[in-house]
């Protein structure tokens, strides 16, 4: 793959905000090389540790901030989220989202199929990001961000979120056993899992299921950009397709959000 020099990014209309800005960055646009081609932000990947400092320099350049000001967590598929007040220099802290009300902090959520969320109450100024893989978001991290932004002072119903880009529910096939987890931890969440190439396989639908998941929490407006990352090689890392090749790694892609 040839990348291009500068670190490409998608974005949402819903998140083209005044004082916001916020950008899903592609795996293209970076130093790297092999598997981890090119954009790779993962600290904690195998890759050579100066082209994840570069990658991230470009992130960073690319949100208008120094290096130092793009913070992302040692990520654990957990519920926690942590409120930045400034930079964290070489500190890596434990969580699964990061939310602010100090502009010039660029957030950002690392993923390779898992679902990065970015949110904001344009009018309170709180800004937020979220890594919600299928045990993250069923134990319950979108509802505690979104606590955690109320806490600075947001209001559900003027937050504006955005899934970004995970893999698809034509992607993600899973055991039954998953459809019986979620079933009796969440009456109703069924409906995400559809048929899979038999009868002990579903597909589950990662976005779909977060989306309500938001709208369980209060936020008003929000949607999945709909780019599916195990499906699409050309733009993004893949943990599902990593395994099923054996490769032993995979990128981590970043999504990040700051106020202006």
């Amino acid at each position: 793959m040839t990348a291009p020099d500068t670190a490409r990014m998608l974005t949402s209309p819903r998140l083209d905000l005044p004082g916001v800005r916020h950008g899903f960055f592609t795996r293209q646009g970076g130093v790297s090389t092999g598997i981890y081609a090119s954009l790779n932000a993962g600290r904690g990947s195998k890759d050579d540790p100066a082209d994840v400092a570069e990658n991230r320099r470009r992130i960073a350049e690319a949100m208008g901030v120094e290096a130092a000001s793009l913070l992302s967590c040692y990520q654990t598929h957990s519920t926690l989220a942590r409120v930045a007040e400034g930079p964290w220099g070489d500190e890596r802290p434990e969580g699964d989202a990061i939310v602010t009300t100090t502009p010039g902090l660029a957030l950002g959520a690392l993923t390779a199929d898992c679902a990065p969320i970015l949110l904001a109450d344009p009018e309170t100024r709180v800004a937020a990001c979220a890594h919600a893989g299928w045990k993250g978001a069923l134990d319950g991290v979108v509802g505690s961000v979104v606590k955690a932004m109320q806490a600075l002072g947001a209001d559900p119903r003027r937050i504006r979120a955005v899934i970004g880009p995970c893999i698809g529910p034509k992607s993600y096939e899973v055991g039954i056993e998953f459809l019986e987890r979620f079933a009796h931890h969440d009456p109703g969440s069924e409906r995400f899992f559809h048929p899979g190439a038999d009868a002990a396989h579903r597909m589950f639908d990662l976005p779909g299921f977060v989306l309500w998941r938001l709208q369980q929490a209060g936020v008003g407006d929000a949607e999945w950009i709909g780019h599916d990352t195990c499906a699409e090689e050309e733009l993004f890392f893949s943990n599902r397709r990593a395994f099923k090749r054996g490769e032993g790694d995979y990128g981590r892609l970043l999504s990040v959000i700051r106020l202006v």
